[in-house]
């Protein structure tokens, strides 16, 4: 179920209807008039009949070759004028009617940042309103902004650079965190990427989000979505699972960040569309319909299970406190890894609980050397356990030791340090992740 703007249509999974493409950055509002289409064929005008009025669109045909993109039809998709005050109130209507009927619980609202930005803020707090008059405390709203960590600052959380008392939708799709997460993860870019990136929203969300862990619920995260044009998951023919232990690290490392973890579909039954040649149908392949029914024993499905309940037996990994780890290969020098094929380490702390994880995103070369962890969770002499790996055979990491003074540490925000530091020594293997902390009750 989801609100689609701009270059989609609104799309109802129970009964689908294409309505057309909504209003983008338009302010005049044209006069208001009846219904202007009477007694239509019912293939030649948009459903519901509420929006049969002229004036409810921008009637100028397709956008112009040298103007935006935004302003005009998209195809046979008919732009409506989402800043019209009465238009907004029918579309709002709508999505509630459907809250009511079919008991939905949240709303993916595409290209949101293309909206009426009065309306993308009334329909949020519409929306959510009227799910707590029905007793939905939770229902969630979240958005599309296909764009940097700015754009996405104006529409999450309350809207700190609005005026009025109106609170938009709940979250957005992370795709500051799609730009560079699955590249890292595939060692074309260093893991320095990744945690700039969050240094860049910490300063950015800070007027916004009142606490280090409280991002987890502003952000939707994922790794491949129907815009692209390849999976994050790669499959060759000559050696078809070459890369799975790469995909469940991208798995695991989407469940332990910050944020809502978003899988697209087909992703736990190992689609990966290459032989589509690098377009949209490489990430739109067909699930069902195939020789071999679904599959709930296949490794990627049973995988995700188990990181999911591990996720769930972990406070920390949904609650947590956020904080990326230096890691060293000699123990003296320590530092975020600079180069692709690195190793990126984070922990997620809340109250004395730590879970540490480290993912090495090289696929030839195994790293053995230390993490940085808590000095003040973790003692000398205390032990953490591998509580998920990609890998049949992973090593446990040895004691918690104390190093320093004397060692250099390249701060994550600036700067260095002598210790000490509180560390683990581990053994990672190419690409394997370990979720490493103390198992529920220990």
């Amino acid at each position: 179920m989801e609100l689609i703007a701009n270059k989609c249509s609104f799309s109802f999974t129970t009964n689908c209807y294409t309505l057309c493409k909504i209003s983008i950055l338009d302010h005049f509002v044209p006069p208001q008039g009846e219904k202007d289409i009477y007694n239509p064929a019912s293939d030649a005008v948009v459903f519901p009949d509420e929006l049969r009025c002229n004036a409810f669109f921008r009637r100028q045909g397709k956008a112009q070759s040298n103007g935006s993109e935004t302003i005009g039809d998209f195809g046979s998709l008919k732009q409506l004028l989402s800043s019209n005050y009465e238009l907004g109130n029918i579309l709002i209507r709508c999505f509630q009617y459907l809250i009511a009927k079919y008991d939905i619980d949240g709303f993916r609202v595409d290209t949101l940042k293309f909206l009426d930005p009065n309306f993308a803020l009334r329909f949020g707090n519409a929306i959510r309103e009227f799910a707590l008059s029905m007793g939905k405390k939770n229902f969630f709203t979240f958005g599309e902004v296909y764009d940097n960590e700015q754009k996405i600052a104006q529409f999450i959380g309350r809207n700190v650079s609005s005026s009025g008392d109106l609170v938009g939708v709940d979250a957005a799709l992370d795709y500051p965190l799609f730009f560079k997460l699955p590249n890292v993860l595939k060692g074309s870019l260093p893991p320095s990427d990744v945690v700039n990136m969050y240094q860049q929203r910490k300063d950015i969300e800070r007027n916004i989000i009142s606490s280090h862990g409280e991002a987890t619920k502003f952000f939707v995260t994922f790794l491949d979505n129907h815009d692209q044009k390849q999976r994050f998951y790669y499959s060759s023919e000559s050696n078809p699972h070459q890369f799975d232990d790469q995909a469940t690290m991208g798995f695991a490392c989407l469940f332990c960040l910050p944020g809502i973890p978003c899988l697209y579909y087909g992703t736990e039954q190992g689609l990966h569309g290459n032989k589509f040649n690098n377009s949209d149908q490489s990430i739109r392949e067909a699930l069902w319909g195939k020789p071999n029914p679904f599959d709930v024993n296949h490794p990627f499905y049973t995988t995700i299970q188990q990181i999911s309940k591990l996720r769930n037996e972990q406070p920390p990994l949904r609650y947590g406190r956020f904080y990326f780890r230096q890691i060293s290969g000699d123990g003296f020098n320590f530092g975020i890894s600079p180069y692709p094929s690195g190793v990126l380490a984070f922990s997620r702390i809340l109250n004395d609980q730590e879970v540490v994880i480290v993912a090495n995103t090289s696929t030839s070369f195994q790293f053995a050397g230390f993490v940085i962890i808590d000095s003040n969770i973790n003692s000398d002499g205390e032990t953490l356990k591998v509580l998920f790996s990609n890998k049949s055979d992973a090593i446990e990491p040895e004691v918690v030791q104390t190093r320093g003074p004397g060692i250099r540490i390249n701060e994550v925000e600036g700067g260095t340090s002598t210790g000490p530091v509180r560390v683990l020594r581990v053994v990672v293997k190419p690409m394997e992740i370990q979720i490493l902390g103390r198992p529920i009750g220990a």
